[in-house]
């Protein structure tokens, strides 16, 4: 299909991937017509060789990239490379933005933000130039800012030596220079609008669910579980973490059910909350809301591990529960200890909206978990099943075909043609791994991997 150049299969010549790795280096710098004008020269001595096929290629190649150059906006008349910075906010909350034209189009913009900041705006734009560019891929040629900078020549010296080449950094009083900092200081501007935005409708949320939940305190910490396995093999949890309504990726947490019957998710449950919460002082912080995923059996199970731990009064506990049309229900239900019914959150509610986006993202989490060991036991046992199959060809036949899928497509004479394999161990290995294939299917049938 010409859709993958399959490098990590070493389908691919070396020296025609680094090749390929050279052209998307320019395109992502912004060197698109350099790479035009590349592919051009490569398509012309592709019609005179009368090598008509790779012309054509090469030709569609180099029509896609003008058709990106027509996208993109030209800001500058002399076609210079050159970064504009721009600042905005206060000592609360600060942002510094640049914009990147590369050959006087304005190739794209990156945003920092910083809380809590003492300097100046001078001394901020100082320490970001030499702290973005030390590590930065490219540093242009010019770097525009809105101020002007007592150790510029200091640090100018210092980016011609990460270059190779001079670099100036320049506080411009009028013209287009002028212009492009003035317009990355209003895209910060707007972007520090968003994120104020954005904070105060996430306290908004915070606020009604409080409210909605009858709590003491703001939520600011939600913490979910959700438990998955099928046919009761190889169950695992994952636990996903939201802090003032975005999820904080690096506090998740993924377990595997170690030490009660994986087909019982109430013990499955019971077991990642007491790893969770039942170690003192070394499980904070706690959350401001535990929700797990499920009806009132899995918030029972929460409510009677956390009572054992002595935590009750630590944090609210929730669980929600998906709508059952066939009863008429119009929205998930959230379900609160020694409350019968559901805990009204009212019609299409943001809070309940924040609850259903967590459960979705620990549902996924906990499945996409599931799957990596599902396929990692496969793996395992599909080959370790085979008779006639130990340690040394089992290395062989991964290290050659580098996957089971491979190894399965293969066909006999290839498997017996390796180092130490026989035909007749090929030939149990293609009958033993068709056999893995169709009990898969058939467990995988109509299952649900809730």
């Amino acid at each position: 299909m010409g859709a993958c150049l399959a490098p990590c299969c070493l389908d691919v010549d070396k020296n025609r991937y680094h090749e390929i790795v050279k052209e998307v280096i320019l395109f992502l710098n912004g060197r698109t017509p350099d790479l035009i004008q590349k592919i051009k020269k490569k398509m012309i001595s592709a019609a005179n060789k009368q090598d008509y096929e790779r012309a054509a290629v090469l030709r569609d190649k180099m029509f896609a990239l003008e058709q990106v150059i027509e996208k993109q906006v030209a800001v500058t008349n002399d076609f210079k490379d050159r970064d504009a910075i721009g600042i905005a906010g206060s000592h609360e909350h600060s942002m510094i933005t640049v914009l990147f034209v590369r050959s006087g189009f304005l190739l794209g913009t990156r945003h920092f933000n910083f809380s809590e900041i003492m300097s100046t705006q001078e001394e901020m734009i100082q320490a970001f130039i030499r702290q973005y560019y030390e590590k930065a891929p490219f540093v242009p040629k010019e770097i525009l800012i809105p101020t002007q900078l007592e150790d510029a020549s200091l640090l100018e010296e210092l980016l011609s030596s990460l270059r190779g080449k001079k670099v100036s950094i320049l506080g411009p009083k009028k013209g287009e220079k002028l212009r492009l900092v003035k317009l990355a200081s209003q895209n910060a501007e707007n972007r520090l609008k968003e994120i104020r935005t954005s904070a105060a409708t996430d306290m908004e949320i915070s606020i009604q669910l409080k409210k909605r939940l009858k709590m003491d305190e703001l939520p600011q910490r939600i913490e979910c579980f959700d438990i998955s396995s099928i046919s009761g093999t190889e169950a695992v949890a994952g636990m996903v973490v939201f802090e003032k309504g975005k999820p904080n990726k690096s506090l998740f947490r993924k377990y595997r059910i170690k030490s009660v019957d994986a087909k019982d998710d109430y013990s499955c449950m019971a077991e990642v909350l007491k790893r969770r919460y039942g170690n003192g002082e070394k499980s904070r912080p706690y959350p401001d809301i535990l929700m797990v995923d499920g009806g009132k059996g899995q918030l029972n199970i929460a409510v009677s591990v956390i009572e054992s731990l002595k935590l009750e009064q630590t944090f609210q506990i929730i669980s929600i529960a998906k709508k059952n049309e066939s009863k008429g229900e119009t929205q998930d239900k959230i379900y609160k200890p020694g409350q019968v019914n559901p805990v009204n959150m009212g019609r299409g509610g943001e809070p309940l909206l924040l609850l259903q986006r967590i459960r979705d993202k620990s549902h996924g989490f906990a499945i996409s978990f599931h799957r990596q060991r599902r396929g990692k036991q496969f793996i395992r046992s599909a080959l370790d099943s085979i008779p006639g199959v130990g340690k040394k060809r089992k290395a062989t036949l991964l290290k050659h075909f580098k996957s089971v899928k491979k190894i399965r497509a293969a066909t006999v004479e290839e498997l017996s043609a390796l180092p130490g394999m026989s035909r007749h161990v090929a030939e149990s290995v293609k009958k033993t791994l068709n056999s893995e294939v169709r009990i898969q299917r058939s467990e995988f049938r109509g299952q649900n991997l809730d």
